[in-house]
C-alpha cells in the first residue's frame, strides 16, 4: 500500500494515514465520514478536505457520481454497514471499499482512502493484511460480479495472512 518509490512524500503522506487507521482501530473508533477526512487530510496533505460539492467523475469522465441532496447522509449509512456483525468480514471490508471508490465522497484520493478503509474495517476485528497488491485494481459502479469478486478476493487474503502467520510461528 504506498506510492513511495514514484513520489516519495506522497509515499509518507499514505503511511501516516495508514498509521492514524490503524491508531483509529485499536481506539475502536466507529467508520463515518469525519473520520475518513481525518485520513483523508493526512493522504493528500491538506488542512481541509470538504464532501465533494458537486457530481464526480472517474475513469476518464466515463463514469459519473451524481451529488443529491442526500449523498453524504446515504454515504454515512453505509459506512455504518461495515460494522454490521451478521455480514461476513470480507464482505463488509469489500463494500467499504467500493462504497469509498463510488461514492467519491473527496474531489481528489479516493482510492487511496478507499484501501485505507478496506484496512481499516479489517483491522477492528484483528485483521491486518500481509498483501494488498491483489486489491489494486480497477473495479467498475455497475458490476456486481465483481463485486463479489472483491468480497472473495478479500476473504482469500485473509485466509492466505492467517496461514503465513501461522506457519511463520511455527
Amino acid at each position: 500500500m504506498g506510492d513511495r518509490r514514484s513520489d516519495p512524500a506522497r509515499g509518507d503522506r499514505l503511511l501516516a494515514a495508514l498509521a492514524q487507521s490503524r491508531a483509529d482501530a485499536s481506539r475502536g473508533r466507529p467508520l463515518t465520514w469525519a473520520l475518513l477526512a481525518e485520513w483523508q487530510r493526512l493522504v493528500l496533505g491538506m488542512t481541509e478536505v470538504p464532501f465533494r460539492q458537486g457530481d464526480a467523475f472517474a475513469k476518464g469522465g466515463r463514469e459519473r457520481y451524481a451529488l443529491t441532496p442526500h449523498t453524504r447522509r446515504d454515504f454515512e449509512d453505509c459506512l455504518r454497514e461495515s460494522a454490521d456483525p451478521g455480514v461476513p468480514l470480507a464482505s463488509r471490508a469489500a463494500r467499504a471499499y467500493l462504497d469509498v471508490a463510488f461514492f467519491h465522497p473527496f474531489p481528489d484520493g479516493n482510492a487511496r482512502l478507499a484501501m485505507l478503509t478496506l484496512g481499516y474495517v479489517l483491522e477492528l476485528e484483528g485483521v491486518r493484511l500481509d498483501q494488498v497488491g491483489p486489491l489494486q485494481t480497477t473495479r467498475y459502479a455497475d458490476d456486481a460480479v465483481g463485486a463479489a469478486d472483491l468480497a472473495s478476493l478479500v476473504s482469500v487474503l485473509v485466509r492466505s495472512t492467517h496461514h503465513r502467520a501461522t506457519r511463520a510461528r511455527h
